[in-house]
């Protein structure tokens, strides 16, 4: 027999729009146990019940009044939704498709806007993240222990099973990611960007929706909980990178034979692992990235937002966006997680929280395609995404290039703040996790100045 699990709330104190989208009852409202704690942080104890209910969906409903019942079960977080309409709650199935929206406290890092998130999350959320200015950014992952870039599976053409055996050497042993916020704390960051996910599939969470994930490496760790759980302590926004135009593994990902913007890797012969033709399906791949996207959400609710990649894929043909069902994507994410931000690099659909050109803002000598939404959103904030490593530009550990000075970091962060911009600056971690001594010397130099100048 099934069982459910809930709690009833009634919903008169509860801030806009957490109070809307979840199943009527009269004046209360079903919600999953896993939310409760959170919940009566938010509205005045007594109207949080200490009723909660064990409701097997045959006949025969019983009912268990101790509210440390529901706090138990406040820490599975383990209960979703059977659909948009259902009245009771079950375990998550596959067949889930419907994710209710997150109730939250306050994040630490929105303490001093906790007044305008209960009246507006995602407007407060924005002006934070103007105020924040500065940012970390972290590319991590399988192509680090190369040394040789981030897109060295597409570059070099190595075949997807040659490739994947590269989680057999992944141990992550010098990430820490505690001492990560600090440092970035004293740098001045006011918020964190991690990759989650970049174009060759590999996830640095457990994911139930892939093995291709940290958990199953020597490592056998969650890399985004730790790292969410210390921008927490630290009070730090943490932003999801995920590469959504761009994937590299999935059989039904875009293809070169259709779509451009680097799409794949091009192998001769071809990759036995890609789908092809009529056996080619989209919908399978949209559908991953969704459930995954969901995922994620559910597993870090504090989330700042989310920082999609792989732009030049939907951008290659006309209907791109409407084909990878981005306008979809992006409501099902305001749904879920109502404070979240969203970002695709210069903009896709121009509904953007806020658009993250690389390097400079583009102007008009660029083509359409870097230029983005931007020129047609003037009033969007905008974030200027670079990083430490140049001649050759990396973004993951690439042993040929240098490392940027601390005076070449100043004109970055001046050349950003005169354009009312922020500053999101890459660090690419070592193979085993560590900050590059060079980065760390040449951060803590522009902290020391920058903070001497403001």
């Amino acid at each position: 027999m099934g069982y459910c699990y809930g709690a009833i709330v009634e919903m008169e104190n509860l801030p806009a729009p957490y109070n809307k989208n979840i199943e009527h009852c009269p004046t209360k409202y079903i919600w999953p146990a896993h939310l409760c704690r959170a919940l009566a942080s938010l509205v005045q104890p007594s109207t949080v019940s200490d009723t909660c209910f064990l409701r097997p969906r045959s006949a025969g409903t019983r009912f268990l009044r101790l509210r440390k019942e529901i706090l138990r079960l406040a820490r599975t977080r383990l209960l979703r939704p059977r659909s948009a309409g259902t009245r009771f709650l079950r375990p998550h199935s596959a067949g889930t498709r419907y994710n209710p929206p997150i109730m939250l406290t306050t994040p630490r890092y929105l303490a001093d806007h906790a007044a305008a998130f209960r009246a507006n999350p995602r407007e407060a959320n924005r002006a934070w993240f103007h105020q924040a200015a500065y940012g970390l950014f972290l590319h991590y992952g399988l192509y680090s222990l190369s040394e040789r870039h981030e897109w060295v599976q597409l570059r070099e053409r190595i075949p997807v099973a040659e490739y994947e055996c590269l989680a057999d050497r992944f141990t992550a042993q010098a990430f820490d990611a505690a001492a990560i916020a600090q440092r970035a704390r004293r740098w001045g960051m006011r918020y964190i960007t991690l990759t989650t996910r970049h174009h060759d599939g590999f996830c640095l969470w457990r994911s139930a929706h892939t093995d291709f994930h940290s958990g199953n490496t020597p490592a056998a760790r969650d890399l985004v909980a730790e790292l969410a759980a210390a921008c927490e302590a630290e009070a730090l926004g943490f932003f999801l990178y995920y590469s959504h135009g761009r994937d590299w593994r999935h059989p039904h990902a875009p293809n070169n034979d259709e779509w451009g913007g680097q799409a794949r890797p091009v192998y001769d012969p071809p990759e036995p692992r890609y789908a092809t033709g009529a056996a080619h399906d989209l919908a399978q791949y949209l559908n991953f990235m969704r459930a995954q996207i969901a995922e994620l959400f559910a597993r870090f609710p504090q989330t700042a937002g989310i920082w999609l990649d792989g732009v030049a894929v939907p951008l290659s043909l006309p209907d791109g966006a409407a084909r990878m069902r981005v306008a979809e994507l992006y409501a099902a994410i305001r749904q879920q997680s109502p404070h979240a931000l969203i970002a695709y690099k210069q903009g896709l659909l121009g509904t953007e929280d806020f658009f993250t050109p690389e390097h400079r803002l583009p102007d008009s000598g660029d083509s359409a395609e870097k230029r983005g939404q931007i020129e047609a959103h003037p009033a969007t904030l905008v974030e200027l995404n670079t990083t430490m490593l140049v001649d050759p530009i990396a973004w993951g550990a690439n042993a040929a290039s240098r490392h940027r000075s601390a005076d070449e970091v100043l004109a970055l962060r001046r050349r950003a703040q005169a354009a009312g911009a922020n500053l999101l600056l890459n660090c690419a971690p070592l193979p085993d996790g560590r900050l590059a001594p060079q980065d760390i010397a040449a951060l803590d130099e522009v902290a020391r100045r920058w903070s001497q100048d403001h």
